[in-house]
């Protein structure tokens, strides 16, 4: 085994349940097409509500894809992460055997911002209706931020390092630095990623306080970021799971490194004052190329946050700027997120997806609905560019003030 100092941590396998679709080539497919997904709110309970549109995952059969007694513990958002991980470790060609006998040398980490709130609003509904005896016994834990990360690791034998990260929205890519650094520091192989499942009754109403969601009912229309008619963002459910391993164990096992998750950097800069996320994502920005050794003007594209409000999409494209001075503004920037929904903190994780799928494909992929763009940006919109991607920055901020940064660098680097 390689010195800590030595070690490196990459991105060996993707696994995506998205709305745009439910593994990593539907997912890609509908990425790099600019197809948009966002539609009418079908979830039942939800027709009276303000909120009219959403990123749905509707091709999706849990019972397919979880064993049942997994199934009646677990809430809709640890069915997508069991999923997602199922085909994350698949694609990096991990099984059982391969990590049976060294357990402890496998872990997981996730993040969650809603937790488990369908499953939590159906116990709850029977306390009240039929009493405290028809309550289910996995209520205790199936609503908690950290249910997935458990079932996951008590699932696939994971005796490793486990944990769950609670830092909003920007959780997402906090929780990819906590796994590279986890197996820098000795950790042969974890599985990290967010999934969420934000759009049952309860979960929405819970999220009418937020006066950054859009109201606007018309799907092309509701989640526009960086433009005039920037209105909100449109909530989203699914998200994706990756293999974060140490480069040189996947390559003693034959396995290509797709990625490298080159830097990670992180600041806090208050609830909704997004005047105030310009120093701090400008700053997460630094930082993350900072520990990853990389200039600014090596960024060949940036993932952006895309808010989706108009102060906050201004101090974005005023902190790539900062960021990357002259660069921040002929580098392309993307917000693929614009035809799937913002998926709290999973949307950063699926862009961090698509930032390696990019890098093998040679293509930026478009921003869905966005064609007017009004910021400083070379927001790419319409259709994919190709480019030579080598290194991409994506970047994160929480409604509640986490800004966060991830570098992520080609394989062959």
């Amino acid at each position: 085994m390689s010195a800590p100092h030595q070690r490196r941590a990459a991105v060996t396998g993707i696994g995506v349940v998205a709305p745009n679709g439910t593994s990593t080539e539907t997912f890609w497919k509908s990425t790099q097409e600019g197809l948009s997904v966002l539609d009418r709110v079908t979830r039942e309970g939800c027709a009276h509500l303000p909120l009219k549109v959403a990123g749905e995952v509707r091709a999706f059969e849990p019972a397919g894809a979880v064993e049942e007694r997994y199934l009646v513990q677990t809430d809709r958002f640890t069915h997508f992460a069991m999923a997602a991980a199922d085909l994350a470790l698949e694609d990096a060609r991990l099984s059982r055997a391969d990590t049976g006998e060294s357990p402890f040398s496998a872990g997981v980490v996730t993040a969650a911002g809603s937790g488990g709130g369908e499953f939590g609003q159906r116990e709850l509904q029977k306390l009240w209706g039929r009493g405290s005896r028809f309550v289910g016994p996995w209520q205790s834990i199936a609503w908690f931020y950290a249910a997935s990360t458990g079932q996951i690791s008590i699932r696939r034998g994971f005796k490793g390092p486990c944990s769950v990260v609670a830092a909003d929205e920007a959780g997402g890519l906090d929780a990819l630095a906590h796994a590279a650094r986890a197996v820098r520091r000795g950790t042969d192989v974890i599985v990290a990623g967010s999934t969420e499942a934000p759009l049952a009754p309860y979960s929405m109403v819970c999220q009418l306080g937020y006066p950054e969601l859009s109201r606007v009912e018309d799907p092309e229309r509701a989640y526009r970021p960086f433009t005039e008619a920037a209105s909100g963002f449109v909530p989203a459910e699914g998200g994706a799971m990756l293999v974060v391993e140490e480069a040189g164990v996947a390559r003693e096992r034959g396995m290509p490194v797709r990625a490298f998750v080159a830097g990670h950097a992180a600041t806090f800069t208050g609830a909704s004052r997004w005047d105030l996320s310009r120093q701090g994502l400008a700053e997460a920005a630094r930082g993350a190329l900072a520990e990853a050794g990389c200039a600014p003007e090596e960024v060949d594209v940036v993932f952006a946050d895309a808010l989706g409000v108009p102060e906050a999409d201004r101090a974005e494209a005023l902190a790539i700027a900062d960021a990357l001075g002259a660069h921040g503004r002929r580098v392309p920037v993307t917000a693929p997120k614009t035809g799937t929904g913002r998926g709290y903190c999973a949307a950063p994780v699926l862009d961090a997806a698509a930032a390696v799928l990019a890098m093998e494909h040679g293509l930026i992929p478009p921003t869905p609905n966005v064609h007017d763009v009004c910021h400083d940006l070379d927001l790419v919109t319409v259709r994919a560019r190709p480019a030579e991607v080598r290194t991409a920055l994506v970047l994160s901020r929480g409604l509640m003030g986490s800004n966060s940064a991830l570098v992520l660098r080609h394989g062959a680097g």
